[in-house]
């Protein structure tokens, strides 16, 4: 009785989700509207913040001393092939080999911006985690509003009631005159959650910082740094800005994809 005590003890502890402080969905934007330096320097932010040691001190300070962490890069729909799939980050040697898998796929930009689909992948990735976790984040950056796909309002607001925050990471490096501003685009149409924030980028030298800060200030769960923009003072921002100006283009400009 005794070893079919320890038995069931240890297939017990065996099948119990792995806590973690935080589980973090990184929602990279690979749309056409970013240029290949842009491109380059998002994706080296990501490598570098990984294994910074601001972002390995503030996942040691959480009560379990760990993250878990997925990657994808998207643009009118989730690019599978980028996909890195979840990894807990419990010190360098764990971040190091996340940052590595990040750096070693091919890179490249797509045509359109599906922000909505982004979001109901990262829910899903959540979904599917397998993860006990006392924080769930998606942290989406783009340049552009949502013009294909379902509303972005529609898929924000299934991730926060699925228990989830949206932060987003507006790029405004090549602002376009069509669009609305982007980080009050973010901010009204995007993000969501409890904590939820936006951090604006307006130049190329500011992008690799602005993505550590980020994810610092996501692992810490303290979203309180000056230049961010809080879910509640969100201007008002026509949240299909993005979809209108698409349907007013002709046929050119997106050939093969759905209006």
């Amino acid at each position: 009785m005794a070893i079919a005590l320890l038995v069931l003890a240890w297939l017990a502890t065996a099948a119990a989700p792995t806590e973690v402080d935080l589980a973090l969905v990184i929602a990279v934007d690979v749309s056409e509207s970013m240029d290949r330096g842009e491109l380059a320097v998002q994706r080296a932010g990501y490598v570098a913040a990984l294994t910074h040691p601001d972002l390995l001190s503030a996942v040691r300070a959480g009560r379990t001393g760990r993250i878990a962490v997925t990657y994808v890069e998207w643009a009118a729909t989730v690019r599978r092939g980028s996909v890195v799939p979840w990894q807990v980050i419990d010190g360098r040697a764990a971040a190091e080999r996340f940052a590595t898998a990040i750096a070693s796929h091919p890179s490249g930009s797509f045509r359109g911006t599906s922000i909505s689909a982004a979001l109901a992948y990262g829910a899903e990735a959540h979904g599917a985690s397998g993860l006990a976790a006392a924080r769930r984040v998606i942290d989406v950056s783009g340049d552009g509003p949502n013009n294909l796909g379902g509303p972005v309002t529609q898929a924000r607001d299934a991730a926060v009631a699925n228990g989830i925050t949206v932060n987003g990471l507006p790029i405004l490096i090549r602002p376009s005159p069509s669009y609305p501003p982007m980080d009050a685009y973010y901010a009204a149409c995007v993000i969501g959650g409890p904590g939820a924030f936006v951090l604006p980028v307006r130049r190329v030298s500011e992008l690799a910082e602005a993505i550590r800060r980020k994810l610092v200030l996501e692992v810490s769960g303290l979203p309180k740094a000056a230049t961010v923009v809080p879910a509640a003072t969100a201007p008002a921002v026509d949240c299909l800005a993005g979809e209108k100006l698409r349907r007013s283009l002709t046929d050119r400009f997106y050939p093969g994809l759905d209006r």
